[in-house]
């Protein structure tokens, strides 16, 4: 089956008498003979092709008892397959041209592969063989665990990782979220080859499978590739985790670590990606703390005070849960007054909303950057591949500005009174904060806690 959106995006130079630029694409949604789905976008203008493939579950399938199990499995995938060991594997896809790269977060477990037109079967052959059949061998194994165990080694030392590490088991408890993707010296030690074959088998399935591919490959060529690399997959794997709320009430947290500077992360509950006032929210966090140097928290922080070199926000729509989330560092001297500040603009865009001239420049970014992302066969093939794991239809490329566009003042600030809670914004501090000694949970530094990396937000669902 096949069906065909087209569309038309402006490329809005930034130099100045720069033409405006038109690019057309296609979306065509394949089925393949075995019933396997993806979205194409042909582009026959050289003889390249770039695939992303989303599997759903990521390290979230890890087992309590066996914590960095998909991870380890993920960094194993391209060291030996079939009848080949690492080095051989790695020199076939050298001699091919070939590009693959694995990777995984809570979410999903993601593959991305670009091959030349000359030389695609035989690339899909060997990527076929480190999806469906990767070797596991004993000295594979024992050294990409001793990669993910210098890891996390570096990560213990780390205030960055240790204040995520931290946010995220206090925020989602026994949830998957809450548990290290990495999973911790003790849980990677232990891990046997019958752990990641167990991974393999419950992290890569067709039912969770989500494919964008974009370059010079026709319907039917891609129908037979689907079923070429994926056919041989488990149809089935385990039940995803559930939703889990976001767990943090208002307050600090004081984590001491010998350190001149401070690392705070901080957040309240955030908005589904399908709740109506996603686009208010995403314009609102720009304004905030996500439009880089033009923020309100960078010029108050940065810019006026000096307080730090930098500070960001982000409103996450995970799969499972949702949160608005930032982070700073500052010298220990001054963390208490950036936390005070921080505060006080989150009480001050929930008390007063924002101003019709910060609305039309965030509109203006936000609608001018959107269709630069659509520059490249790798970074549209990630855009529709993400596009389908949120779950948005083929007309979202289209509409998106669109919806940016349609946010009335009265309606962000609506939703800055609604959905911005100062009185929620939960600090952890990693560091040694003066003025802070009364915060609650001060407690020493846990050392040994790796990061839970944050995912990466979806390119198309912003």
């Amino acid at each position: 089956m096949i069906r065909i959106l087209s569309l038309t995006l402006a490329l809005c130079a930034t130099v100045a008498g720069t033409a405006r630029a038109e690019v057309a694409i296609e979306i065509e949604e394949v089925t393949s003979p075995g019933g396997i789905t993806a979205w194409l976008v042909e582009d026959h203008t050289i003889p390249f092709t770039a695939l992303e493939i989303r599997f759903e579950g990521g390290t979230s399938l890890d087992e309590p008892d066996s914590l960095g199990a998909v991870n380890l499995m993920t960094g194993l995938l391209e060291e030996g397959a079939g009848e080949m060991e690492a080095r051989e594997f790695q020199a076939a896809r050298e001699d091919l041209a070939a590009s693959f790269s694995f990777d995984v977060g809570s979410d999903t477990l993601s593959v991305s592969a670009r091959m030349l037109t000359e030389n695609r079967a035989a690339a899909v052959d060997l990527l076929r063989e480190a999806l469906v059949a990767p070797r596991f061998d004993p000295v594979a194994i024992e050294r990409v665990r001793g990669q993910v165990q210098s890891i996390l080694a570096q990560d213990a030392q780390n205030p960055r990782r240790l204040a995520s590490r931290a946010f995220y088991e206090a925020a989602f408890g026994d949830h998957p979220y809450g548990r290290p993707d990495n999973g911790t010296p003790e849980s990677v030690a232990a891990l046997t080859r019958a752990d990641l074959l167990a991974a393999h088998e419950a992290a890569l399935t067709r039912e969770s499978v989500h494919v964008g591919a974009v370059g010079d490959i026709t319907p039917e060529e891609l129908g037979a590739l689907l079923d070429e690399l994926l056919g041989d997959l488990p149809e089935e794997g385990p039940e995803l985790p559930g939703h889990v709320e976001f767990g943090l009430a208002g307050g600090v947290e004081v984590i001491d670590y010998p350190t001149p500077q401070s690392v705070a992360l901080f957040g309240q509950p955030g908005l589904e990606r399908e709740d109506e006032d996603f686009f208010a929210a995403y314009i609102l966090n720009h304004i905030l703390g996500g439009g880089g140097f033009e923020s309100r928290l960078m010029t108050e922080l940065r810019e006026k005070r000096g307080l730090t070199y930098g500070i960001s926000t982000d409103l996450v729509p995970l799969e499972n849960a949702e949160f608005w989330i930032g982070s700073v560092a500052s010298a220990n001297d001054r963390m208490a007054t950036a936390i005070e500040v921080i505060r006080d603009e989150w009480a001050r865009i929930a008390e007063e909303g924002v101003t019709q001239g910060e609305l039309d420049a965030a509109k203006t970014y936000l609608t001018g950057e959107y269709p630069l992302r659509f520059d490249g066969n790798g970074q549209i093939a990630g855009i529709l591949v993400g596009m389908q794991v949120t779950g948005l239809p083929q007309s979202y490329v289209t509409e998106r500005n669109e919806f940016i566009e349609a946010v009335t003042l009265e309606e962000i600030n609506r939703v800055a009174a609604e959905r911005v809670d100062p009185e929620a914004l939960h600090f952890v501090v990693v560091g040694r904060p003066e003025g802070l000694d009364g915060a609650q949970g001060a407690r020493a530094p846990r050392v040994t806690l790796p990061e839970v990396v944050l995912p990466e937000a979806v390119p198309a669902a912003r």
